[in-house]
C-alpha cells in the first residue's frame, strides 16, 4: 500500500514496483486518515498489506502518527518509512512509533525494492546513512543512561560513606580507616556493609571497583 499526498509521487513508485517481480500495490492513500479507514475495510475484507510505504510528511497526521496507530491495532502491517529528512529526530521517532525501516526518497529504486522484499520477509531495513544515525542515538542513550545510573548510585551514599569509600579505594583497612576518622572498627565495617547492601555488590573488592570505574567518589 502506497501512502503518499502527492499523487504524481505515487504513480512514480507505483510504475516502479509494478515492474518487480512478486510486488503488488493493493491500494493507495492520501494521508494518514484515510489510510487507516481503508485499512479498516481491508481487515474486514481479510486484505490487508503486508507492507506500507509511508511518507513521512502528510497533512494532518504524521506519517509517523499513523505508524504508531498501526503498529499497534495491525500486527501484522509493516510500514516502511519514505522520506527526504536525513534527520535524527525524525528518523528515531519513526523507529520508536514501530518502523521496520527508514529510506530516504533519493534512494535508487533497486534499494527501494530491496527494503521492501526485506521487510516483508519479516526484518528490518534501514539505508546506510539512517543506519548510523540510529546507532549513533542509540549510543548516546546508553550514555545517558549510564551517567543517570552513576548519578543514582551516588546519591545512595552519604558524605561519611563517600568518605569512608575513598580511604578504600586507597587501600586502607578498616582499622586505619577507623584511626583517621576517630571512629570504631565496628562503625566503619558497618559502613562498609550498607554500601555493599545498597550497590548489590557482594565483597569490599567489586565495592572498590565499583567505586573506581562508576567514578563514585
Amino acid at each position: 500500500m502506497l501512502v503518499d499526498d502527492h499523487s504524481i509521487v505515487r504513480d512514480g513508485i507505483r510504475l516502479l514496483l509494478e515492474q518487480a517481480e512478486g510486488l503488488e500495490i493493493i491500494d493507495e492513500a492520501n494521508d494518514g486518515e484515510e489510510t487507516l479507514d481503508k485499512l479498516k475495510i481491508h481487515q474486514a475484507n481479510t486484505t490487508l498489506p503486508v507492507l506500507i510505504l509511508m511518507d513521512i510528511s502528510l497533512p494532518g497526521m504524521s506519517g509517523i502518527q499513523t505508524t504508531q496507530v498501526i503498529s499497534r491495532l495491525y500486527k501484522s502491517v509493516r510500514v516502511l518509512m519514505l522520506s527526504m529528512h536525513n534527520n535524527e529526530d525524525y528518523i528515531l521517532r519513526s523507529v520508536e512509533a514501530g518502523a521496520y525501516g527508514y529510506i530516504l526518497k533519493d534512494s535508487s529504486s533497486d534499494e527501494m525494492i530491496k527494503a521492501i522484499r526485506t521487510i516483508a520477509s519479516g526484518e528490518k531495513y534501514y539505508s546506510s546513512p539512517v543506519a548510523s544515525i540510529i546507532l549513533s542515538g542509540y549510543m548516546q542513550q546508553l550514555k545517558k543512561g549510564s551517567r543517570h545510573g552513576r548519578t543514582e548510585r551516588q546519591s545512595k551514599l552519604s558524605n561519611k560513606e563517600k568518605e569512608i569509600l575513598q580511604f578504600l579505594v586507597d587501600g586502607m583497612s578498616s582499622r586505619e580507616i577507623a584511626e583517621k576518622l576517630q571512629l570504631s572498627v565496628r562503625t566503619v565495617d558497618n559502613h562498609r556493609a550498607n554500601m555493599m547492601r545498597r550497590l548489590q555488590v557482594r565483597n569490599a573488592a567489586e565495592l572498590v571497583r565499583m567505586a573506581v570505574e562508576d567514578k563514585l567518589i
